[in-house]
């Protein structure tokens, strides 16, 4: 995303001509898509800090403007609070991804789950990732500890790779289950072709900003992009509840 080009564009003074008679909301719309006609923006509304608004983009990224829309910046908003330093941006952008992540039908994913899970995890993965395959050979002990794990697919290669059609091919298997494990174990998936989300799950993956495999999103949307010792990743996913 060319964000650089509307912080360099704004700051120059271009929003300026925009009529201030005009709602925040709509001011900051003008500035910002007057630089970049196709910017995202899911919502605007006033942040915790008086005076300055919150551009929520889709995929969850967060913006901050003036509510005259001359003046634009990004980067972390925090709150000092009985001592503490609470990171709003982080926060919010969770929320956001958690959101998206949750909107994700069941029957869509390849589920690992205990009996009785006490939290979950949403991995975002590819099946000749090494990381990837070393996080999936301790799936069985974040089971163990109570952590449900939630696979999405993303051929870090694009939709034209290998890798992509061996996804659809778990995705599409009678046994995802089994051949999860089979091409985690670097062992050859049944070629096999259906309605499969692969390319869908690539594209929310890119939106919310996964750039490798794995990259595993918590419950409160909070994502760890890379591998994490089972023990660690289940102490990180119950308290994330």
């Amino acid at each position: 995303m060319r964000v650089t080009r509307i912080f360099a564009a704004v700051a120059l003074g271009l929003a300026s001509s925009i009529s201030l008679a005009a709602d925040p909301d709509q001011l900051i719309r003008q500035s910002l898509t007057a630089i970049q006609p196709d910017l995202p923006i899911e919502a605007i509304a006033e942040s915790p800090m008086p005076g300055v608004y919150q551009v929520q983009l889709k995929g969850g990224r967060q913006l901050y403007a003036s509510a005259d829309g001359q003046f634009v910046m990004q980067g972390y908003l925090f709150q000092f609070k009985d001592g503490q330093a609470l990171n709003l941006t982080e926060i919010e952008e969770g929320r956001a991804v958690a959101k998206q992540i949750d909107a994700i039908a069941a029957k869509d994913m390849v589920v690992f789950a205990p009996q009785a899970p006490k939290a979950h995890i949403t991995v975002f993965t590819d099946t000749d990732c090494g990381y990837c395959q070393k996080l999936h050979s301790e799936v069985p002990e974040l089971n163990r500890l109570g952590v449900e794990v939630r696979y999405v697919a993303f051929p870090r290669q694009g939709l034209g790779s290998k890798g992509a059609k061996e996804l659809a091919s778990v995705w599409c298997a009678k046994d995802r289950q089994a051949a999860m494990n089979k091409a985690k174990s670097r062992q050859a998936v049944d070629e096999a072709t259906c309605d499969n989300p692969v390319a869908a799950q690539y594209q929310l993956g890119q939106m919310i900003g996964v750039n490798g495999t794995p990259a595993i999103i918590l419950e409160n949307g909070k994502m760890i992009p890379g591998y994490q010792p089972a023990p660690q990743l289940a102490r990180l996913a119950l308290e994330a509840k």
